[in-house]
């Protein structure tokens, strides 16, 4: 059977999209999956994870990378999704055309949003554009201050927008930042309770957003 593309997706930049994009990874890795991660941002924060990656854990055949131009997502993942379980594609912070190839071969398409009223702002966009694509989406409320009035307002107002919303808040912790440097993911951490948690909970609803 082939594999399912996820493309993670936010027209505002800082809102945590290769942080969830190699957590996610990391979690669908060790439930036994295969998995592709496809770069098309420029900055290349996702290919420099994977690198430490490599270099501390070494070759791993169920996990891959690989880079793309914005307009070649779709051909790359589409044929790396023959050889894996999970594709999953980290987008550039841009709302515009090229983005639409990776948005149109998405199963799901994931949107980070951070607990702010300009980060909903920027979502629309985004929303719009998967929904041209007739692409599902499921918002991800990221970098969260758990149970802070913000936190539920912009939750709710998102989900105002139309789109499917997480029940999974992923919480600002300084573990994911600190383990996106070291090549590794949070849930890889002795003490990462918490993290796991909520990162395994997200693993749960994205399957079953593509079931």
């Amino acid at each position: 059977m082939a594999g399912r593309i996820i493309t993670v997706a936010q027209q505002k930049g800082g809102s945590g999209k290769t942080t969830l994009a190699v957590n996610l990874a990391v979690s669908l890795h060790g439930r036994g999956h295969s998995v592709a991660l496809i770069d098309t941002d420029p900055q290349g924060s996702l290919g420099r994870w994977f690198i430490e990656r490599m270099q501390t854990r070494g070759e791993d055949e169920a996990m891959d990378f690989s880079t793309s131009s914005a307009w070649g997502a779709s051909y790359e993942s589409e044929k790396l999704k023959k050889r894996f379980d999970f594709v999953i594609i980290d987008t550039p912070p841009k709302i515009d055309s090229d983005l639409r190839p990776a948005l149109r071969v998405a199963d799901l398409v994931l949107v980070p949003v951070a607990t702010s009223h300009v980060d909903l702002w920027a979502t629309e966009g985004v929303l719009d554009l998967a929904r041209r694509e007739k692409a599902p989406v499921l918002v991800v409320m990221n970098r969260v201050r758990p149970n802070t009035r913000l936190s539920a307002e912009v939750a709710q107002k998102a989900a105002d927008l139309g789109a499917d919303v997480a029940e999974t808040q992923v919480a600002n912790r300084v573990l994911y930042a600190e383990t996106l440097g070291q090549g590794t993911a949070a849930l890889e951490r002795a003490n990462s309770g918490p993290a796991r948690n909520e990162i395994a909970a997200l693993t749960d609803e994205v399957l079953a957003a593509m079931a």
